[in-house]
């Protein structure tokens, strides 16, 4: 696509963001991303009506072809993730992560694999109830795609629901170490089940070494990078030139993440902590400080805005037959028992329920939402067969999760934390 092209397309989905957003915040009223959500998905249901009734005019065509010049999974994964990773990390109190550290490590580690587990079983048997023959490594690989909360959707919806505070950094430590993690967990997992690694056979010990290699090399560049940042920010004075490193900071972090072969998501989310924490208090004064996170809150909205906007559409892109149809609705209850799984059962396991306050498990269970990470990973993976019905349940998966769980969150918060009696 040339540069021109390019810009037309950004142009057209900013449009349509701030169009559609101004339709929601006059008339629907619903938090920002989930109204964009809901109001492309209807664009896109009158869209496949028209095209169903009056089929000279090609319009679903035209959409398909836009909606395809857009990769999905370079623009988030490569582009748009690791801006929204480094504001959420940004805005996140590191206190409050270190004093839960054993109890968000739990779940962001553990949980996941565990999360992974139970939906493999589950959709393997799950995937034959409604007709479909699905080897056991893909489902495998459907488990690792679709365990990881999405950090994006998650914190996007704490803006617009009044939790504790300790609640809170549960919920946001969680999908912000997980994504990293379980982005590394997917990449060992797809190695085993299409038989190679990018540097010869995937045997169990190379996937636990790259495992290991990508988390713990991705915080440790993390920290790396951010500490070297605050050690120059600290001998400037100049808010403009600050944002502009901080800028710089996501970009060359994950870029050299991935040349490094480290986990780019974690790194950037480590250098977001540093410099969301040790920076703003060492190394900024109160001007700078306003003005980054005013910029970073800024980058957030319009990235979020524009990245809801396309899971709306992508519906226009995702090929779903009726029996694709029943496999998403088989897999919602599926990955809710096994978020509650992997939530519940380290908490119990390892005897840490002291940590966590009454009702605490059902709202990180139900508050574990999916979104575009889930997307983009099952768009990345290698053309097979069994490629399209991965797809078309993890998106089945993340629209309800993104509406449904997303609407309703609130109303669980206050089921879940009201006193008793």
């Amino acid at each position: 696509m040339d540069v021109a092209s390019v810009f037309n397309l950004v142009a057209l989905l900013v449009t349509l963001a701030a169009l559609f957003g101004y339709v929601n915040h006059r008339w629907l009223r619903l938090p920002h991303t989930i109204g964009l959500v809901v109001i492309a998905l209807a664009v896109s249901m009158v869209i496949m009506i028209l095209d169903a009734v009056f089929p000279a005019l090609g319009v679903e065509g035209v959409v398909h072809r836009v909606l395809t010049n857009i990769d999905f999974e370079e623009t988030l994964m490569k582009g748009f993730l690791s801006f929204l990773l480094f504001s959420g990390a940004l805005h996140v109190d590191l206190d409050a992560l270190i004093r839960r550290r054993w109890a968000i490590a739990t779940l962001a580690t553990v949980g996941i694999v565990i999360s992974t587990f139970v939906v493999t079983i589950c959709m393997f048997y799950g995937f034959r109830l409604v007709g479909f023959e699905v080897p056991l490594t893909y489902c495998l690989v459907f488990g690792a795609l679709i365990s990881p909360t999405d950090p994006v959707a998650v914190m996007g919806i704490l803006k617009h629901v009044n939790v504790s505070q300790s609640l809170e950094a549960k919920i946001a430590g969680e999908s912000l170490f997980n994504d990293g993690v379980g982005v590394v967990l997917y990449t060992v997992v797809v190695a085993f089940a299409f038989g190679v690694a990018e540097q010869g056979e995937m045997t169990l010990a190379r996937g636990f070494e790259l495992f290991a290699v990508e988390v713990i090399g991705g915080v440790g560049f993390g920290l790396l990078v951010g500490y070297l940042v605050y050690q120059v920010m600290k001998t400037i004075d100049d808010y403009k030139l600050e944002v502009l490193m901080t800028l710089s900071l996501v970009m060359a972090t994950y870029a050299l993440a991935v040349q490094m072969h480290v986990s780019g998501p974690l790194a950037v989310v480590i250098a977001g902590l540093f410099i969301g924490n040790h920076g703003k208090r060492f190394a900024m004064n109160f001007e700078t400080r306003d003005h980054i996170e005013k910029f970073w809150l800024l980058v957030d909205e319009i990235l979020n805005s524009i990245l809801f906007l396309a899971i709306g559409f992508e519906v226009l892109a995702v090929h779903i037959t009726g029996q694709m149809f029943g496999a998403a609705i088989l897999a919602v209850p599926v990955v809710l028992l096994a978020r509650w799984v992997g939530v519940a059962g380290p908490i119990t396991l390892l005897g840490l329920r002291q940590e966590f306050s009454r009702g605490t498990i059902s709202v990180l269970t139900w508050g574990g939402l999916r979104g575009g990470i889930s997307i983009a990973l099952a768009l990345a993976l290698p053309s097979s067969s069994t490629k399209p019905l991965l797809l078309a349940t993890t998106y089945g998966v993340v629209l309800f999760s993104i509406i449904v769980q997303g609407l309703t969150i609130e109303r669980v918060v206050r089921r879940a934390t009201r006193p008793v009696g």
